[in-house]
């Protein structure tokens, strides 16, 4: 792209774009937001306006036409993410997808399957394993810092209190253990380095989703995850890794601010806290690394193709046990 900023589209007027992704893409340079696609006029072009965009297209599929697009920040809710993200693949679009990719490992396999015929890359928004704080604690781990990782407990949990909040609908992919849950569960594949054997799921069930949430994934080797999401407690996000040497406590694991916390416990030395996050945004470092593919030829990371499949089909498991 010889240098040139990345022009951004966006799919959909949801918060996480105007919260999360915005704040991040002004933060990393060398790209703009130049259009935001929607279903209603007048909200896309308050949308636009609100939140620095240059302007507003009537139409997703419009948007993806649209020649002076570079790369696409899919925010649609979790039931269109396969079909839009195809579409914009098919477009020759760069592609940023709101995790999970899908609600299902077969559309997960017909999105991959497009990534991998497309010259354009595709991410899901997992940001966290582009972030300085995840690059330590894999490097703790990889050195041995709490001996060898065989369990690892974790929770996401926020307060939902709209009732017209799309996270309430079954149809449009909602519920806690796609919604948060499936942090953990992108977590724990990338860590063990693995697909999960088996798992089981209890749940609160309100409106066909499940709303409160105890999972549990087993591992090749006798390793687990323990986790809990919902959407009826105050924000609370932990991971424990639990090594065979002691464990780390990460505070935040997922949407870090400059100020969490990683502590490494050991028996027999002072608890070690480190502070390893330098963004102030979540999503600055993962706009970053596709704006150095994307103008500077930079080998993709993290790709949907190397990770997606794997949460797929760890999420599957624990929504087909709830039945």
């Amino acid at each position: 792209m010889a240098d040139e900023p990345v022009r951004w589209g966006i799919l959909g007027t949801a918060n996480i774009a105007r919260a999360q992704f915005l704040p991040g893409l002004r933060e990393a340079g060398r790209g703009r937001p130049v259009a935001v696609g929607g279903r209603d006029r007048d909200r896309a072009e308050a949308y636009a306006r609100a939140n620095g965009v240059a302007r507003a297209i009537v139409g997703y599929q419009e948007l993806l036409d649209d020649p002076d697009i570079d790369a696409v920040y899919n925010a649609l809710p979790n039931s269109l993410h396969g079909e839009w993200t195809i579409k914009a693949l098919a477009a020759g679009k760069a592609v940023l997808c709101e995790k999970p990719l899908t609600a299902s490992v077969a559309e997960t396999a017909e999105v991959l399957d497009a990534a991998v015929r497309s010259p354009a890359p595709l991410w899901e928004a997992f940001v966290f394993p582009f972030q300085a704080q995840h690059a330590r604690l894999v490097e703790l781990l990889g050195d041995g810092a709490v001996g060898e990782l065989r369990e690892i407990y974790g929770a996401f949990h926020f307060s939902l209190t709209r009732p017209e909040n799309i996270r309430w609908d079954a149809e449009l992919g909602g519920g806690a253990l796609y919604d948060v849950g499936c942090y953990p569960v992108r977590l724990a594949g990338e860590l063990f380095g693995a697909d999960a054997e088996r798992g089981q799921a209890y749940a609160q069930l309100q409106n066909g989703v499940d709303v409160d949430t105890t999972a549990m994934l087993d591992y090749p080797g006798g390793r687990r995850l323990a986790l809990t999401c919902g959407f009826h407690r105050p924000y609370d996000t932990f991971a424990r890794l639990l090594g065979s040497e002691g464990f780390v406590h990460v505070a935040n694991p997922y949407h870090p601010s400059v100020e969490d916390t990683i502590e490494i416990h050991r028996a027999g030395h002072d608890v070690a806290v480190e502070r390893p996050t330098t963004d102030q945004h979540t999503f600055t470092a993962a706009i970053r690394h596709i704006h150095d593919v994307l103008i500077d030829g930079a080998d993709p990371r993290q790709t949907a193709v190397e990770t997606s499949m794997r949460c797929a089909q760890g999420l599957d498991l624990l929504v087909q046990s709830l039945g």
